[in-house]
């Protein structure tokens, strides 16, 4: 096998103007012309309002390349892409060879008949997106979701790249993954599965392996795998067939687990076809010995819906996963990388794949795999209506083949799922119409038939889910609290105070949100000073759900009181999300065993912008993802507040029983000690336990909910982990003291260490660098008089080198007690 690199230098022009661009493949169009500053940055204030323009023409990739005489003589030549977005033709030496309609597809075509000994000229015209949905939208009419340029669901292309409730309409196009001549006679290994049967202490790896063989030609088959120890084990057939099943015993299997599960070994499968002249093709490929499905089954409740891996069931903790740029070109292996440590360093063990974006490259699954991060992959239809039509279901079978394919050997692949809130919208959302049976049906086709049918040929041993939330399939109460999964947004879009998520006990719960503003540097990046206020013209610019700003305020006084400027209500509007969030995990994790999963939205943004996101854009923390390190941490104390009793929950999702003791203390605002005592207790391992319910009544009235906390510390197996604070107020009626916080820092070799102490009860303190950008070991800590805490700065995580002095200057803190 021969492989000619296509990538690199193209050039790039608009069919409408004759000026040309040097151009970068894999890219796209407005990253190529950002580049050149032929356009402006379209995140900047309202630029966006310009892409439609940029998106509504036509443009032309070119390049040249050489062919050798020798690669002539191959049998075949196949120009293979790997990903165009979206609607293109494809010219050879000016002859068209082939048209594509589906960014999510890969597309081979053989190119022998069109290439020529020497130079060559490859052109890729693609087709404006807008246009093409436009005139389809006219002949007929597709609903999707209001906040994307209508007609977008004819298109086979990332929904969200034509706007959504948190992205911009930034449609851009071009050839986004590579591009690569393929030159062989024969021996080309076409598909590689991978299947495993687990005995106690033994792992049957079946591996089933296609070949393109010549009859009269010998082919040698070489099949190789690799422990994480070093250990090999080798099959050679002399003589392979088109199609030959290969099993390999492992014994003592090293098992993958998810994160704090265990570790995650991965396993080196290396294939290869050759002949007497050396290798004629290989496949390199790693995986890991688990077994991951969900119970769905009948019990006390309902219908289960939890993940099993390896025959243990698992709490799901994680977050919902949108593209990471609405210009995929800028992303990066790197950058996906620092995602997936945040997400591990948060305690997450699953990252959803949300259906309205794009089928993720293949480093992230491979990062899940190495880090522990199970994988719940969403096909790629959204919220929309889908029309059934001979040309889609072929269009959309190939597509769906294309990434089970590429997907399926992934340790970290636990789920697939037909859609996001398709079902959803037929039976709740009042946006169909009622008699569009045609369309209605095609939901079930595709869904229930077409694609789990695909699925079930290609990786059965994948589990399938036809929607989500769904009980099941069709349209039969998706939305039913004890039956599959469920997405609730009753608290933020029903503006339900956080409480109510306390009145259900879902299964398992794969979206819930609560909205915030990104930090002022941030906002910094896109905004004019005179911009900066959450109803300006540019920050609603950066707003894209609505009467969002709105609710986030009626959020904000139901809770705190009105802040003192710009940037104190951004930091109220970050503790609303954490402390809103926060309430729901805990709830549903004191429920272990019932309820099994919880999967915020949204994880990360593809722009800078208010959203539901934990990390903004610029990979900045939000106080979401500190609390989501502490809420979802393997073993958990959680504390239940009943008027002045409250019950105090340990949560052990680890795999050892444990020790707990917690001792509380019942304080004033100046910290003074009213009451004190401590539990201890064992906790079982996967297990949630109420350790002790405290009646405070005797020390709680009217007057004294006001300035009156608890503190609860936590221990376990003698070492202390955790510090959660209860208020029996709300924080606007709470008497806070000042603080006057203060601090000290000291340097180490490879980090600055900061000690933070107060002088009264303080709550959500938030360390934070000025202009620069690090990483703080925690964060948004409550602290009372007379503690200290100390958080660890590794200078690896700073954005700039910094002495100890001007470390020191940049610093600055502040807590409720500072926002009005």
């Amino acid at each position: 096998m021969r492989k000619i690199d296509l990538n690199g230098a193209w050039l790039l022009k608009s069919l409408d103007n004759s000026k040309t661009y040097e151009a970068v493949v894999p890219g796209s169009v407005m990253n190529d012309l950002l580049s050149h500053g032929a356009i402006d940055d379209p995140f900047y204030r309202d630029n966006e309002r310009f892409s439609s323009e940029i998106a509504s023409k036509d443009y032309e990739y070119t390049r040249e390349f050489i062919v050798e005489k020798e690669i002539l003589q191959y049998n075949y030549l196949v120009l293979r892409f790997d990903g165009l977005d979206t609607l293109t033709e494809i010219k050879i030496n000016g002859k068209s060879i082939a048209k594509t309609a589906n960014m999510h597809r890969v597309y081979e075509m053989d190119v022998k008949p069109y290439l020529a000994a020497g130079l060559n000229k490859l052109e890729v015209t693609l087709f404006s997106p807008i246009q093409y949905i436009t005139k389809k939208q006219k002949e007929e009419k597709l609903w999707g979701v209001e906040d994307a340029i209508e007609g977008y669901p004819h298109i086979r292309k990332g929904h969200s790249m034509f706007g959504w409730d948190w992205g911009p309409q930034i449609p851009d196009l071009g050839i986004w993954r590579d591009v690569t001549l393929l030159a062989w006679n024969y021996g080309r290994i076409e598909d590689v599965y991978v299947t495993q049967d687990h005995q106690e202490k033994e792992v049957e790896v079946n591996i089933r392996v296609k070949v393109e063989t010549d009859s009269d030609k010998p082919l040698s088959l070489k099949v190789k795998l690799t422990s994480p120890s070093g250990d090999e084990e080798l099959i050679k057939l002399e003589d392979a067939q088109g199609e030959e099943n290969i099993t390999i015993n492992v014994v003592n299997p090293q098992l993958w687990w998810p994160n704090n599960y265990g570790e995650q070994p991965l396993y080196k499968l290396e294939i290869n076809t050759s002949n007497e002249a050396g290798i004629l093709d290989e496949k390199n490929i790693n995986i890991g010995l688990r077994t991951i499905t969900v119970k769905h089954e009948p019990d006390q409740w309902g219908k289960s819906f939890e993940f099993e891996v390896n025959g243990l069931s698992i709490f799901a903790m994680g977050a919902n996963y949108i593209p990471e740029d609405n210009i995929l070109a800028r992303n990066s292996k790197n950058r996906t990388e620092q995602l997936i440590d945040d997400c591990v360093e948060a305690n997450f063990n699953m990252i959803r794949v949300w259906g309205g974006g794009i089928y993720p490259e293949d480093y992230f699954f491979d990062l899940c795999d190495q880090k522990g991060i199970i994988v719940w992959q969403d096909f790629m239809f959204a919220c929309s209506v889908y029309d059934l039509n001979d040309d889609f279901r072929k269009n959309v079978e190939q597509e769906v083949i294309d990434n089970v394919k590429r997907i399926r050997h992934h340790a970290s692949l636990g789920i697939w799922c037909g859609n996001n809130e398709v079902e959803e919208a037929w039976v709740y959302w009042g946006d169909m119409p009622v008699d569009d049976y045609k369309h209605k049906a095609d939901y079930i086709k595709l869904f229930e038939h077409i694609i789990p049918e695909l699925a079930k040929e290609l990786d059965p041993q994948t589990y399938y889910w036809s929607s989500s939330p769904s009980s099941g399939g069709g349209f039969n109460e998706p939305r039913n609290p004890n039956e599959g999964d469920m997405h609730y947004w009753e608290v933020w879009h029903g503006l339900k105070p956080f409480s109510e998520y306390e009145k259900y006990h879902f299964r398992f719960c794969s979206e819930f949100g609560f909205q915030s503003f990104p930090s002022m540097k941030t906002i910094n990046t896109f905004t004019e000073p005179e911009d900066r206020n959450i109803f300006s013209y540019v920050m609603e610019k950066h707003q894209k759900n609505g009467a969002a700003n709105g609710k986030i305020l009626f959020y904000l006084s139901e809770n705190f009181l009105y802040p003192k400027d710009f940037d104190s209500l951004l930091y109220a509007s970050q503790l609303l999300q954490a402390e809103a969030i926060k309430y729901g995990v805990e709830h549903w994790r004191r429920n272990r065993g019932r309820c099994m999963g919880s999967l915020y939205w949204q994880l990360n943004d593809c722009w800078p912008v208010a959203s539901w996101s934990s990390i903004d854009y610029f990979g900045r923390w939000k106080a979401l993802h500190y609390f989501a390190k502490k809420f979802y941490a393997p073993v958990l104390m959680s504390l239940r507040e009943d008027g002045s009793d409250v019950e105090i929950h340990v949560t052990n999702d680890s795999l050892s029983k444990i020790n707990a003791r917690i001792e509380w203390k019942l304080r004033i605002n100046n910290s003074k000690i009213l009451a004190q005592g401590s539990v201890q207790t064992e906790v079982d391992h996967l297990f949630a336990k109420q350790c002790e319910k405290l009646s405070l009544g005797e020390f709680l009235s009217e007057e004294n909910k006001r300035k009156t906390y608890l503190e609860c510390t936590l221990f376990v197996n003698g070492e202390q982990t955790t510090v959660t604070t209860l208020m029996f107020t709300k924080p606007k009626h709470f008497i806070f003291l000042n603080p006057e916080l203060t601090y000290d820092v000291s340097e180490r070799t490879d980090a600055y260490e900061i000690n933070v102490s107060s002088q009264a009860f303080a709550k959500f303190v938030e360390v934070d660098l000025k202009t620069a950008d690090c990483k703080f070991s925690d964060n948004y800590f409550d602290l009372s008089s007379g503690d200290s805490k100390t958080i660890t700065v590794k200078k690896e995580s700073l954005s700039e080198r910094l002495s100890l002095n001007a470390f020191k200057d940049k610093l600055q803190l502040r807590s409720v007690y500072h926002i009005s």
